[in-house]
């Protein structure tokens, strides 16, 4: 009789200590799943700033090229797209990043097509409302390319955690999925030729 409630005994302690072991799994890849979230809320901001200096980088070169309606156009266009496109961070899948990216991408072209079009005005150059705010979209290009990084990380670091075992077979059954990554467009290893 003393052995059965031995062995009862390790059976409760054993059972205890794997339902311990998988809160604490399941906690981690909670809390790493909100860190992912949160370095995609830091990505969205950064583009944001990006968009919302648009306007007045449009203003701007539309007071010196007027005639240059197109491109213009083409610029509030994209930043349009790219504002609408949004994703919910907890809705974060390679087919939603693909679209997110895209949308972002085509603003970026559109971007750069304007600049082209700055380099026919060499007053607008040397305005200092457009170079403070060129200086402006270039430190915004340079908090995306951080965000996005920080999220690759924090993707990174999540995605091993859920992939590793025993915690697959957790994350499997409590629906913790992988979380995709920024990848860079293809050509991007051509750096563009920029002038200004």
């Amino acid at each position: 009789m003393k052995k059965s409630w031995i062995v009862i005994a390790i059976f409760v302690v054993l059972i205890v200590y794997l339902i311990a072991r998988a809160i604490g799994f399941y906690n981690v890849m909670v809390t790493q799943g909100e860190s992912v979230d949160k370095q995609w809320s830091d990505v969205e901001s950064s583009y944001q700033r990006r968009a919302d200096l648009i306007p007045n980088l449009v203003a701007t070169v539309k007071g010196y090229a007027s005639h240059e309606r197109e491109t213009l156009e083409g610029v509030i266009n994209a930043r349009a797209k790219a504002t609408q496109t949004t994703i919910n961070a907890g809705e974060l899948t390679p087919e939603s990043m693909a679209n997110f990216q895209q949308a972002q991408d085509g603003l970026s072209s559109a971007l750069s097509r304007l600049m082209v079009v700055v380099e026919r005005y060499p007053d607008l150059k040397a305005n200092q409302n457009f170079l403070e705010l060129q200086s402006q979209l270039e430190g915004a290009e340079n908090r995306i390319n951080v965000a996005r990084m920080k999220f690759n990380e924090a993707a990174r670091q999540y995605n091993t955690y859920i992939k590793l075992f025993p915690k697959n077979m957790l994350a499997n059954l409590f629906g913790f999925d992988a979380k995709p990554y920024f990848e860079a467009q293809q050509g991007a290893e051509t750096a563009p030729k920029v002038e200004f």
